[in-house]
């Protein structure tokens, strides 16, 4: 993958995925997760959500197995993470709010 090298890579996905594969997992499938997200079109899953599912795959193999693919969803996790953090509601109630429940459909929970 050119561009940024792969430990690079890791290191920025594993710094804004703060949830563990089995609390990812438990999350993804709450009404919670599965209310928030806008979906590709292609089915009534959210982008979100998919990558959620997506997070989990990845953080179950081992870093020698990742691939281009791999690699590449790493990347769109860490770019919107980093992006969305920066949209933090104001007066919301962040413990329930959408904005919250989008991020951990992306692995990082910001009340951690």
């Amino acid at each position: 993958m050119a561009g940024k090298d792969t430990q690079q890579i890791r290191d920025e996905f594993d710094e804004v995925v703060n949830m563990d594969p089995g609390e990812l997992e438990k999350w993804l499938g709450t009404d919670e997760s599965q209310s928030v997200g806008q979906s590709s079109g292609d089915s009534d899953e959210s982008t979100g959500h998919y990558m959620g599912r997506r997070i989990v795959e990845i953080q179950k193999k081992k870093a020698d197995d990742l691939d281009d693919d791999d690699l590449a969803a790493m990347k769109k996790v860490h770019g919107y993470v980093a992006r969305h953090l920066k949209q933090k509601p104001s007066k919301e109630d962040v413990e329930t709010s959408k904005w919250r429940y989008s991020l951990m459909n992306w692995g990082h929970d910001p009340l951690k």
